[in-house]
């Protein structure tokens, strides 16, 4: 026990963990030592179990696939659809065991068995216990108010049945990772729409397979062709996803970022007002680098990705240009142009001026602070211009920044063919450059 992964994470983490896998191991005893067995339930259950293994085989590869490019994030693997519908069909003890018989299979047929073994474990207990609540609160109404699963009424308690499962595990899992990342966003907790999207079309195939099992049990085998096509087009997303998006930030990376910025450029409308470049370098990050490790210079460029997401709006484009250079599009800056540019520019200065990032190491947690930002911004002149020029001109400014002592935010513009550069008033005493012996941290000297 002293080798266990579990150790590893925070402390606080341990007990709830343990709380949750107790409490899954708890219901699954006394569901089924509660259950009387009936030659249906149990037929049922050894072919929803045979169903499950069938299609973790047939989808294996594409799941393995879907997983390395996920990695540590939130993961759909599509078998809530046999988890549901043993919520739907069987009592909670044995929708309990069906649930944590399949979700092994797939964590050992598909899944990363090099992963961490408490994470698989406490996987499996959150699709238990959301199976083993899904089941016991259709099974109560089915029961008291007499409805059968032909029912018109039977379309409500199904929803509810599927709002109880995802919520319980949404729940659970989000509950951990704040535990153990107190200041993760929430998409981080939650997943993001389109994940929670796939979840809920999962639960509602599970349904449907459960209610074609009632009319005819072979008619569930017509559910595993469109699961496999569901696996490739989801992981077709997430092929497109992981070539547009940068490693290391989550960012857009230069390619798509053109790209992206490029389209923004043809829809922007003479109403919506010019959109603006920033163009963005950190102050002497290799110093970072060169005192804290290329990790904790890894830590900080996720944080001022951190902080650009934070300081534009959703339909903003952000991006990293590689090393420690970003860039963003806000589209449409309204009546005041270049001033709303200028004071974004200067948010973000700020920003990153105040961030303390925290790096865990084996000798405690490191504080890495003192940390600045040099802006360059440019704003479409009314004439129009090609990206390539906003960005050179907003290139030109942002070296301007760094000539004026860096920490700084400088505007240029289109007007002439050499841009002029505006100063900025950034502060009343400027930061002064941050050099490999200004960077602190509490780790000690």
């Amino acid at each position: 026990m002293a080798g266990w992964d579990l150790w590893e994470v925070p402390r606080r983490l341990v007990a709830p963990v343990f709380t949750v896998e107790l409490t899954a191991l708890a219901l699954l005893v006394f569901g089924v030592l509660t259950t009387v067995p009936e030659s249906p339930d149990v037929r049922t259950a050894v072919l929803i179990c045979v169903l499950g293994v069938v299609h973790t085989e047939i989808a294996r590869d594409v799941e393995r696939m879907r997983r390395r490019i996920t990695g540590e994030e939130l993961h759909v693997d599509l078998g809530s659809v046999w988890f549901f519908m043993a919520a739907v069909l069987l009592p909670p003890g044995y929708a309990a065991a069906v649930t944590v018989l399949v979700h092994s299979h797939i964590w050992y047929r598909a899944g990363f068995r090099r992963a961490p073994l408490y994470r698989q474990v406490f996987n499996s207990a959150t699709m238990m216990i959301s199976a083993f609540a899904a089941s016991s609160l259709m099974s109560y109404v089915f029961a008291q108010q007499r409805i059968g699963l032909f029912d018109s009424r039977a379309l409500l308690v199904l929803c509810f049945g599927m709002l109880a499962f995802l919520t319980i595990n949404s729940a659970l899992v989000a509950g951990a990772i704040a535990v153990s990342t107190p200041h993760a966003r929430l998409s981080q907790m939650v997943g993001v729409w389109s994940e929670n999207l796939l979840e809920i079309a999962t639960l509602s195939l599970g349904a449907l397979v459960a209610m074609a099992y009632l009319t005819n049990p072979w008619l569930a085998l017509f559910c595993l062709p469109p699961l496999l096509v569901l696996h490739r087009a989801v992981l077709v997303r997430q092929l497109e996803e992981a070539a547009n998006l940068d490693g290391k930030t989550g960012l857009l990376n230069a390619a798509a970022w053109h790209v992206q910025a490029e389209r923004a450029l043809h829809r922007t409308k003479p109403r919506d007002g010019p959109p603006g470049v920033l163009v963005l370098d950190l102050d002497h990050f290799k110093a970072v680098n060169d005192t804290h490790g290329h990790l904790a210079g890894d830590h900080v460029l996720t944080a001022v990705a951190d902080v650009l997401r934070d300081e534009v709006r959703e339909r903003d484009l952000v991006g990293r240009f590689g090393g420690e250079e970003f860039v963003v599009m806000l589209a449409g800056l309204g009546g005041r142009g270049s001033s709303e540019l200028e004071s974004v520019a200067e948010r973000i200065r700020r920003r990153v001026a105040d961030l303390r990032v925290e790096i865990p190491t084996p000798d405690g947690p490191l504080t890495v602070r003192g940390l600045s930002v040099s802006v360059g911004c440019a704003v479409m002149p009314d004439g129009g211009a090609e990206l390539r020029d906003l960005l050179e001109v907003a290139d030109r400014a942002l070296y301007a920044a760094k000539g004026a002592g860096r920490n700084a935010v400088r505007v240029g513009t289109a007007a002439s063919s050499r841009p002029t550069l505006l100063p900025v008033n950034v502060s009343t005493n400027p930061a002064p450059p941050i050099e490999p012996s200004g960077l602190r941290s509490n780790a000690g000297d």
